[in-house]
């Protein structure tokens, strides 16, 4: 005897935001009145599509199928905010459909990506043996490609993805022929897509999601936290100024060389980039300590700014005097005068780490010494 479970998922809930029918729906005929329900609220969505899709199998499954054995169509329905919230509430609904069916087999049956992104969910609950993509045929000319771009712009999931970035590439060609020396500008824009490819390729969608999610958090925690972030932003603002300002200085760099610019650039924007930082940083502290989550070892975070913005300091300045033409003579004072700071900062960091963890490890072993009574 096979247990065979057709099964269909609709993660952003369309069912119940437009229908208003709570998943999961197990049967035939339930199946039906949520497609129904679904196609007349909205005739347009795909979802309905996979629905029919899944009773399709189903029926066709029921004319072949063994007499021992035994058949089930189902909808699990996720959440209108995409991704772990509508997860768990897939996970779940699975659950409860597996031990109200108890299914050997599934036949996963999808309108798109999105829906198939549930895939790991499934598969470790039950082992699945066909997965089918249900595609709407359409007419091949202009006006349904303007009628899916169309679409695309009204889907608030597809809006940010597609406006936003040609919107950003269109200021910065914008400003680039406004703009004085604007080349500059417009030379960013391969800069721009080398960043999103590089964090598409290694994965840091993720981690920008934890940090805009941390960023709400910080403007809930409290007006101090909401100041140190929009403080980290002006930072970032005032840098870019301060960086622009010393490319329009023609009279102090008419003829200087390329590489003698940026190094002045960086280094008078370079205090307000770590100011940046460690608003931004202390920010998310304050999340983290409102939540209880906040360890000691987040305070070596700033100890490593400073070294690096130390660093960062002590190299552009030798930098910028051989750029100069100065001749840079290594001996006890230059090197002392230029390089005292960034060693009297490694010091201090490895004083504040090795104070960090001892006191961490003492905690750690209170903790795990602690006797709970009889």
């Amino acid at each position: 005897m096979v247990r065979t479970l057709v099964l269909t998922v609709d993660r952003d809930n369309d069912l119940g935001v437009k229908a208003a029918i709570r998943g999961p729906v197990i049967g035939r005929k339930p199946t039906i009145t949520a497609a129904i329900k679904l196609g007349i609220a909205d005739p347009e969505e795909s979802d309905t599509n996979a629905i029919l899709g899944a009773l399709h199998h189903y029926d066709r499954l029921m004319e072949n199928i063994d007499p021992n054995d035994e058949a089930e169509v189902a909808i699990l329905t996720g959440d209108v905010r995409v991704g772990p919230r509508s997860d768990r509430a897939i996970a779940s609904q699975l659950d409860e459909v597996i031990k109200e069916f108890q299914p050997d087999v599934a036949i996963l049956v999808t309108d798109g990506a999105d829906d198939e992104a549930s895939m790991p969910i499934i598969t470790s609950r039950i082992r699945v043996d066909h997965l089918e993509k249900i595609i709407v045929r359409q007419s091949k000319g202009i006006e349904s490609t303007y009628y899916y771009i169309a679409k695309a712009i009204d889907d608030p999931r597809w809006r940010a993805k597609l406006l936003v970035p040609i919107s950003i590439f269109l200021m910065i060609i914008g400003l680039g022929l406004i703009l004085p020396n604007g080349r500059i500008l417009i030379g960013v824009m391969p800069l721009l897509v080398g960043v999103w490819i590089l964090s598409k390729g290694l994965g840091w969608e993720e981690q920008l999601d934890r940090l805009m999610v941390d960023l709400r958090d910080s403007a809930q925690k409290g007006i101090f936290s909401s100041m140190l972030w929009a403080m980290s932003i002006f930072s970032v603002f005032l840098a870019g100024i301060t960086m622009f300002q010393v490319f329009s200085d023609t009279e102090q760099f008419g003829g200087s060389s390329d590489a003698l610019i940026w190094s002045n650039a960086i280094q008078d924007s370079l205090t307000w980039l770590v100011v940046s930082v460690f608003s931004f940083a202390l920010a998310i502290g304050i999340v983290r300590w409102g939540e209880g989550t906040y360890t000691g070892r987040s305070i070596i975070l700033f100890g490593r700014g400073a070294i690096v913005y130390t660093i960062a300091e002590a190299s552009l300045t030798v930098l910028i005097k051989i750029l100069e033409g100065q001749s840079y003579i290594v001996s006890f004072d230059t090197v002392s005068n230029d390089w005292d700071l960034p060693l009297f900062t490694l010091i201090l960091y490895y004083l504040l780490k090795t104070a960090v963890e001892s006191i961490t490890q003492e905690e750690e072993n209170v903790s795990n010494n602690k006797f709970w009574g009889v």
